[in-house]
């Protein structure tokens, strides 16, 4: 019999942040481990892992009390709509619309497994590195085992490594999509709630187009808090904890 008082839609993935592996990680919580021996010839598991990224919520908005938002998979679906809509001058440099689309759908995706880690939880960059790499060899190399996996794996560490025109570009996005999504809440909210501490994000922006995207949504945000007077914002992320986490960028 099925238990009917259920929701199988209502699961949290606990995050682990000490003493961390892939398979410690995996292990925690109800979402079942993937069939490594299965893998050798079917990409079954593959698509199980990346339903975790469906059901994790964007933890950033969960610490200012927003505890149905967006999940990793939301957020990662906006972007690559937004990477279809480049500016021209960005075309014209030869930025290539299909590979940035692919890195939007990529970027995150070893969060499926470490879980999303933001400035609050003090994580040092080089660990988060670490685990997110580790992740990436045993998604590529572990449940793919094919030219696909090595795709994967290449066009993650390029959009790491932050160099080419098309990583920056997503780099730029990923952090324009969280503005949106800030203003979308904030509005919602109708005043109640203040999202200030994610307006850090825009000096981080690199390509002068997205820098003036980011104005244009941050411009928004000011028209709609004109006249309105602010909550008080609990426990703000310091300046510090921003610049350790957006260290690379």
């Amino acid at each position: 019999m099925i238990d009917v008082t259920m929701d199988p839609s209502d699961v949290t993935i606990p995050k682990v942040l000490s003493d961390w592996s892939v398979g410690k990680a995996l292990a925690v919580g109800p979402v079942e481990k993937p069939k490594e021996e299965r893998s050798q010839h079917s990409p079954i598991e593959y698509f199980h892992l990346l339903e975790r990224l469906k059901i994790v919520k964007r933890e950033g908005w969960k610490r200012h009390g927003i505890m149905r938002g967006e999940s990793i998979a939301d957020h990662m679906y906006r972007m690559s709509m937004m990477a279809m809509c480049p500016p021209s001058s960005l075309v014209s440099q030869g930025l290539d619309i299909n590979k940035s689309i692919k890195m939007c759908l990529i970027h995150d995706i070893a969060e499926s497994v470490v879980g999303d880690i933001t400035p609050a939880d003090q994580v040092p960059k080089p660990e988060k590195k670490r685990r997110e790499t580790e992740t990436i060899d045993y998604i590529s190399t572990r449940l793919l085992h094919s030219i696909t996996g090595d795709e994967l794996k290449c066009i993650w560490h390029e959009h790491e490594d932050g160099i080419t025109l098309e990583s920056r570009y997503v780099q730029d996005l990923d952090k324009l999509e969280m503005l949106l999504q800030m203003v979308e809440y904030e509005r919602r909210a109708d005043g109640a709630l203040d999202l200030e501490d994610f307006t850090y994000v825009k000096s981080k922006i690199q390509l002068a187009e997205m820098v003036t995207w980011a104005r244009d949504i941050l411009q928004d945000r000011e028209e709609f808090w004109a006249g309105r007077k602010k909550p008080i914002r609990a426990d703000p992320i310091t300046r510090e904890m921003h610049e350790g986490y957006y260290a690379q960028d």
